[in-house]
């Protein structure tokens, strides 16, 4: 049999490991899903994945979490998808989507670390009333499953006596460092106590570490998504803001395998009651990002600045879990991701945000 040179064998693996997990999601044919948060990045990309599979997705947000046509970018009005445009707060509104229905992902949140550090109402009202009421009316009705989006930002710093890049496991204990943080581990928390044998609603708890991937576009004042981010500034040739030096780990996963991952803790049944890290196991500091973006834009810069508050240190995902319980891996690695990110970007013309060529540069 003769040998396929590694980039083949590599995509024939890619497309192997992508005929099993749709076949996998063949479970959800015809099954009732609701997505809250759902028309941002990573909702859009899960909602078209679940209607690939034949699932009847409805899908409830605000529509206000990105400026301009940020949510007109990732598509989910045009998905096909019943789009509701309320608040997870609202009972009765959340109640009626829920009361049909078989599965439920809750991704909605205010999801910026800078922004609830600033906010700490609004992310409170958000984060903690909106995830309470998603769970009171999931408990009344018989939802199979809620699979809960929480965040690797539970794990602060990591071990305060581990120097370096640390693995985050998901048993390890957590030092949550920022008001989002916090909101994201009460959250988890809460759906253990309210869901599972006693409510008659599985639940799953996905960590998701740092997510990117076209067409992701950053918010006003935010500090996170830094592949968007440093890719915006070197195309308007404004030096790449390095917050803290860069040295900063982060574990890179791609939005279409995030995707993948929280659409099989739907169906797999190992994941009830279970919380798994959503990551690569590859710990990549953010200086390496402007490094794999820098070529790309001729004469690109960098610059050292203040690290902001609430931004951990980092590090990386323990994916054994993920392995066992998901029988998932991340398949894009961040050299392809960041890669497809900025071709995306340089055939965009109208990718880059007004409210961000109108910005000061450096302010």
């Amino acid at each position: 049999m003769p040998v396929l040179p590694h980039s083949t064998a590599r995509a024939a693996a890619g497309r192997t490991a992508e005929e099993t997990v749709r076949s996998r999601l063949d479970k959800l044919r015809d099954a009732r899903v609701v997505v809250t948060g759902g028309g941002g990045l990573v909702g859009s990309r899960l909602v078209a994945l679940l209607q690939e599979a034949g699932a009847v997705v409805t899908v409830l947000d605000r529509m206000d979490a990105y400026p301009e046509s940020g949510h007109e970018t990732f598509g989910v009005a045009r998905s096909g998808a019943r789009l509701v445009v309320g608040d997870v707060r609202d009972r009765d509104t959340f109640g009626a989507l829920v009361r049909d229905a078989d599965f439920v992902v809750h991704a909605a949140a205010y999801a910026d670390v800078a922004a609830c550090t600033r906010r700490p109402d609004i992310a409170f009202r958000a984060n903690v009333e909106g995830t309470q009421v998603v769970l009171e009316q999931t408990a009344r009705f018989p939802v199979r499953r809620l699979v809960l989006v929480s965040s690797a930002s539970v794990y602060g710093d990591g071990q305060p006596d581990v120097e370096g890049p640390q693995v985050f496991h998901e048993d390890q204990p957590l030092f949550p460092m920022s008001v989002y943080a916090n909101c994201k581990l009460w959250a988890e928390h809460q759906t253990r106590l309210m869901l599972g044998a006693s409510s008659g609603t599985e639940y799953a708890v996905v960590r998701y570490f740092s997510v990117y991937g076209e067409p992701q576009i950053p918010k006003p004042g935010s500090h996170s998504w830094m592949v968007p981010w440093l890719s915006l500034q070197a195309r308007l040739g404004r030096p790449m803001r390095l917050n803290g030096g860069g040295v900063q780990v982060r574990d890179l996963v791609h939005v279409d395998d995030i995707a993948e991952a929280t659409a099989l803790a739907l169906t797999e049944e190992q994941m009830a009651e279970q919380t798994v890290n959503i990551g690569t196991g590859r710990p990549t500091s953010v200086r390496e990002v402007a490094d794999l973006i820098a070529p790309y834009f001729p004469g690109a810069r960098r610059i050292v600045t203040p690290r902001p508050e609430g931004d951990p240190l980092g590090g990386y995902a323990s994916t054994e879990r993920s392995r066992d319980l998901l029988r998932w891996q991340a398949r894009i690695p961040v050299e392809e991701g960041v890669e497809r990110y900025v071709r995306w970007l340089l055939a965009t013309p109208d990718a880059v945000p007004r409210w961000l060529t109108e910005e000061t540069p450096g302010a």
